[in-house]
């Protein structure tokens, strides 16, 4: 029986890829990608030819059994996301669950992912805290808004630039204007910044300077 690798990539410096993880990608009899495309980059600069399968959201339910088939039969396989550590707010957990299910090895490396860094750097409790990845668009968001409120753990979001701004003003509705927080972008990369302050001044901030890239949200429990 083969085995399934969960490989974290680099979120935006190519040199936080690790030496395990080129070689693992290097040595396994196929690669699972989120992008093909995006991959295909990371691999031809790390001089990796292994060959590389479509697997996201979209298909990730059709393509399931033929890949736990694959493993089964020998085959050692790599996930691999965009950018950071698969299954966390990215395709995996599905591929991940089946494979425990059918008693196959799973190995998930140590590598980048966006949320640490950003909690870290946030200067906010790190102690405890809590992921929530990205609020509900629509359905379900005021519900669990209102309980978050009540969260005394820090919160860790996920946003994209052009929603950042409806966000903080409803954490504002429910959270109150003088909450602690911290906007984290474009981790790693050129342009890399740390907005901090309440949740007001925050907000402030990027109404006047329209934020860009990948964005990591921090906000300080219920005192």
């Amino acid at each position: 029986m083969g085995k399934l690798f969960i490989v974290p990539t680099p979120i935006g410096n190519l040199e936080d890829m690790t030496f395990r993880a080129v070689r693992v990608l290097q040595e396994v009899d196929f690669i699972l990608a989120e992008d093909t495309r995006t991959s295909g980059k990371l691999l031809k600069h790390f001089e990796i030819t292994t060959q590389m399968h479509s697997h996201h959201m979209h298909n990730e339910h059709k393509t399931l059994q033929m890949i736990v088939d694959r493993i089964k039969h020998g085959e050692n396989a790599a996930l691999i996301s965009d950018a950071g550590t698969p299954a966390i707010s990215d395709p995996g957990f599905l591929l991940t669950r089946a494979c425990v299910e059918e008693n196959i090895e799973v190995d998930c490396l140590p590598g980048a992912t966006a949320f640490v860094p950003a909690l870290v750097n946030s200067g906010l409790p790190n102690d405890k805290f809590i992921f929530e990845g990205f609020l509900p668009v629509k359905k379900g968001r005021q519900t669990r808004l209102k309980l978050l409120a009540e969260e005394t753990r820090t919160m860790i979001f996920y946003e994209s630039p052009h929603k950042l701004l409806k966000t903080l003003q409803h954490l504002i509705d429910y959270f109150g204007e003088e909450r602690q927080a911290s906007v984290s972008r474009e981790i790693s990369k050129l342009h890399e910044e740390t907005q901090r302050g309440n949740l007001k001044e925050v907000l402030n901030y990027y109404t006047q300077k329209p934020p860009k890239g990948e964005i990591v949200l921090i906000v300080d429990g219920k005192k």
